[in-house]
C-alpha cells in the first residue's frame, strides 16, 4: 500500500512528519521529494492536525445551536 504524507527535512536532515503515522513494525522503503519552497505553519495538514482540538464542534447540539445562522434551504 502507498501513502503519502507530508513532511519536513530540517537542517540536520531529520525529517519531521506533519501527520501521525499509523505503522507495522519492520523497515520501511520510502520516496522524498524534495519541493522547492518554504513550509507553511501546519503545513497542509493543519486541518487534520487540529480534528482532535475541534471534535466538539462536530455534535448535533452544536449544529441546533449555531442553526439560526444558517441560510434558509
Amino acid at each position: 500500500m502507498h501513502r503519502t504524507v507530508e513532511a519536513i527535512v530540517e537542517a540536520d536532515g531529520t525529517i519531521r512528519l506533519l501527520e501521525p503515522f499509523e505503522r507495522e513494525a519492520g523497515p520501511y522503503r520510502v520516496l522524498v521529494t524534495f519541493v522547492q519552497e518554504a513550509p507553511e505553519e501546519g503545513g497542509a495538514m493543519a486541518p487534520l492536525l487540529s480534528q482532535g482540538a475541534l471534535g466538539d464542534w462536530a455534535r448535533e447540539e452544536e449544529d441546533v445551536a449555531w442553526s439560526h445562522l444558517q441560510p434558509e434551504p
